[in-house]
């Protein structure tokens, strides 16, 4: 049985703390999103429980009338503890080194297996189409699992809201973005 995997990044948001709100802008996207949805199949939404990604995928919740599951590991990653002037450095080699782990913070490897373990416990449940709502780091690091080559560069090019396709057929995966120009491309 093939099974898809949504993962989005949350849409445009004022900060990067754990209750930072979506901007008007990026409740304009989350609704856009979920019209652009709308024709696509979707069982079960899965978020981080960070509040501008449940803000994102809060209207196609309710549109689709599910509910919202929350799972820590979703959550951002963290890159380092306190002020990391050099963070894009240093953000940049933990995607060609994943084992590198700044004090306070977790390595990319970490990160990953975290993320790609609720990918894993989404596609034992009986739900065939997928939502995921997380962080666009995160977010990289979970798409680089199932594409190697996915990287820094591909990270940065990510916009708010930003959304990748995940199909697994038996052990066939392909991974392609769908999201473009802020339309869904599929």
């Amino acid at each position: 049985m093939e099974k898809n995997v949504y993962f989005v990044r949350h849409a445009e948001a004022e900060g990067q703390a754990y209750d930072a709100r979506l901007t008007d802008r990026g409740q304009d996207q989350a609704s856009h999103l979920s019209a652009a949805l709308s024709g696509v199949s979707i069982d079960r939404i899965i978020s981080s429980p960070f509040l501008r990604a449940v803000q994102t995928a809060g209207p196609l919740a309710e549109k689709r009338n599910l509910e919202i599951e929350i799972d820590e590991r979703l959550s951002e990653r963290i890159l380092g503890g306190g002020n990391l002037p050099d963070w894009l450095n240093k953000l940049e080699s933990s995607f060609t080194d994943l084992e590198v782990k700044l004090e306070g913070g977790e390595s990319s490897r970490e990160a990953m297996t975290r993320g790609t373990a609720v990918v894993e416990d989404a596609l034992k449940s009986d739900a065939e189409h997928i939502l995921i709502v997380t962080h666009g780091n995160l977010m990289s690091l979970m798409i680089k699992h199932y594409l190697p080559a996915f990287g820094f560069e591909d990270w940065k090019k990510l916009g708010n809201p930003d959304v990748f396709l995940l199909k697994v057929n038996g052990d066939a995966t392909s991974l392609s973005r769908i999201w473009e120009n802020a339309k869904l491309i599929v």
